[in-house]
C-alpha cells in the first residue's frame, strides 16, 4: 500500500490558473528535485508558471522521502491547493440590554487564512500529539458518517490541552484549525474558527451574562446549520469557567454567575451534536478545571516546557529562517539530532556547529516555547547589531542571549 504524502499548495489570490493546470506543474517540481524533504516550504521556484501563480508549497510532515530516478512510485501524493483569506480577526460585537454598551464575546476568522499560515509546521512537539489530533478529527467524522450509535459508544468533539503558560497550547489549537480547513476543503467548502471570549461574559450586570452567552452561541448555531460549514471553536484559559462556577457554590461570587458557567457547558453540550464541529479548549491552571468539564473531553492532553531534542528542533528552525532572509549568510546546513546520535556526538567538519547549538539547547532546557522563539531575535539586537551575520557569530550571540535571559531572570525573582 502507497504511503500518502500531502502537498499543500498555497494559490495567489490574483491567479486564474485551474486545479489541473497546478497539479501538473507542482508535480513536475517534485519529480525534478532530487530529495525533497517533507515539513518544508518551498517558496522560491525557477518556473515562470509557478511563480506567476503559487505563493509556496508545502510537503507534509513524515519521514523523509526518498526516490528513485526521481519517481515516487511508492508514493500516493494528495494535492490540497488553496488561496488564503487575508480579512484578518473579525469581531463579534454584543449589545448590553442595560446600557447599550457593546462587549467583545468572540473572535472570528475565516480559514485559511493568512494569520495562522505555517503556524503548524513552526510548532515542536516531542510526541506525536499533532497527529494525533488529526486522527482523532478523521475518527469523529468515519464515526458520524458510518452512524455509530453514540449510546454504545461516546465522544464529544471536545479538545482539552492543559500545562504551563508559553507551551503552545493555544498556538496548536488554531493551527490545527487552519490544518483541517487545508486538508478538509473537499468535504467542507468553509471553515470557520470561532474563539470565545470567556473573560467578558461575566457582565457587569450578571443578570444579562446568561443571554450575552445565549447570543453568542446562536450565531454559532446558525453557522452549523450548514452542513458543508466546519467550526471549530475555541475556549482558551477554560478554568476561568470553573472557577467562577466554584466560587459560586462557596459563596464567592453571585449566583448568576454559576448560571453562567452552567449556561455555556449546557451549549457545548447542546453544539458537539454537529458532526461538523469541534471544541479546542486550553488551560494553564490543571488543578482548576471543573472536574465536570474534565469529563467531557476526549482527549485531555498534558503539554509540557520542550525536551533538550524539542529546543534544538526550535532553535534549527529559527536559524533556517533567518538563513532564508540572508539575515545569517552563511548556508552551512545543521544536521538533524539523529544524526548528531548517530555520530555519537563527536565533534567533525560537519557536525562542529550542530554540536554547538545542541548544547546551546542544553543551555536553554526549562525555558517555554514562546521565550525560545524570542532569543533569536534578542541574541540579534544585544550581540550581533548588523545587517548579515555568519552562523558561528549567530550561534555565538545566541548563547550570550541564553545567558543574558537566565541572569534577567535570576534578578526578577530577587525584587
Amino acid at each position: 500500500m502507497a504511503r500518502v504524502i500531502h502537498v499543500e499548495v498555497v494559490q495567489r489570490l490574483e491567479s486564474r490558473a485551474s486545479v489541473d493546470q497546478i497539479k501538473i506543474a507542482v508535480n513536475k517540481m517534485i519529480d525534478d528535485k532530487l530529495k525533497p524533504s517533507a515539513g518544508t516550504f518551498i517558496k522560491r521556484f525557477d518556473d515562470a508558471f509557478l511563480v506567476e501563480h503559487i505563493e509556496a508549497v508545502l510537503i507534509s510532515e513524515g519521514n523523509e522521502i526518498s526516490c528513485k530516478n526521481g519517481i515516487f512510485s511508492e508514493f500516493q501524493f494528495v494535492y490540497h491547493i488553496y488561496r488564503l483569506n487575508d480579512e484578518g480577526r473579525q469581531r463579534e460585537l454584543l449589545e448590553s440590554e442595560e446600557d447599550g454598551e457593546e462587549l467583545s464575546a468572540s473572535s472570528h476568522w475565516t480559514l485559511p487564512c493568512t494569520d495562522f499560515h505555517g503556524l503548524w509546521e513552526s510548532l515542536v512537539f516531542e510526541s506525536s500529539l499533532k497527529d494525533d489530533l488529526l486522527s482523532f478529527v478523521e475518527t469523529t467524522l468515519l464515526f458520524s458518517d458510518k452512524g455509530v450509535d453514540s449510546n454504545f459508544i461516546s465522544w464529544n468533539r471536545v479538545v482539552l490541552l492543559h500545562g504551563p503558560p508559553g507551551t503552545g497550547k493555544t498556538s496548536l489549537c488554531k493551527a490545527l484549525a487552519q490544518k483541517l480547513s487545508i486538508r478538509m476543503a473537499d468535504r467542507y467548502n468553509h471553515c470557520e474558527l470561532v474563539e470565545i471570549n470567556t473573560h467578558s461574559l461575566f457582565s457587569k450586570w450578571f443578570s444579562e451574562s446568561g443571554k450575552l452567552v445565549m447570543k453568542m452561541f446562536s450565531k454559532i448555531h446558525e453557522i452549523l446549520e450548514t452542513e458543508s460549514s466546519l467550526v471549530c471553536v475555541l475556549i482558551d484559559e477554560v478554568e476561568s469557567l470553573a472557577h467562577a462556577r466554584q466560587s459560586a457554590v462557596k459563596g464567592l461570587e453571585p449566583s448568576d454567575a454559576i448560571r453562567v458557567v452552567n449556561a455555556v457547558l449546557t451549549q457545548i453540550d447542546h453544539i458537539k451534536s454537529y458532526p461538523n464541529v469541534l471544541i479546542l479548549t486550553t488551560s494553564n491552571i490543571t488543578a482548576g478545571i471543573d472536574l465536570a468539564f474534565v469529563d467531557r473531553a476526549d482527549i485531555k492532553q498534558y503539554i509540557g516546557y520542550p525536551s533538550v531534542a524539542a529546543v534544538y528542533e526550535i532553535f534549527k528552525s529559527c536559524v533556517k529562517e533567518l538563513q532564508r532572509t540572508n539575515i545569517i549568510h552563511s548556508k552551512d546546513n545543521l544536521v538533524t539530532l539523529k544524526l548528531l546520535e548517530l555520530s555519537s556526538f563527536q565533534p567533525s567538519e560537519s557536525t562542529n556547529t550542530s554540536l554547538k547549538l545542541y548544547d546551546i539547547s542544553k543551555l536553554s532546557e526549562g525555558f517555554s516555547g514562546r521565550t525560545l522563539r524570542k532569543l533569536p531575535f534578542l541574541a540579534h539586537a544585544y550581540f550581533v547589531q548588523k545587517p548579515s551575520v555568519s552562523l558561528t557569530e549567530f550561534l555565538n550571540a545566541l548563547e550570550k542571549a541564553v545567558g543574558k535571559f537566565k541572569q534577567d531572570c535570576e534578578e526578577l525573582k530577587r525584587t
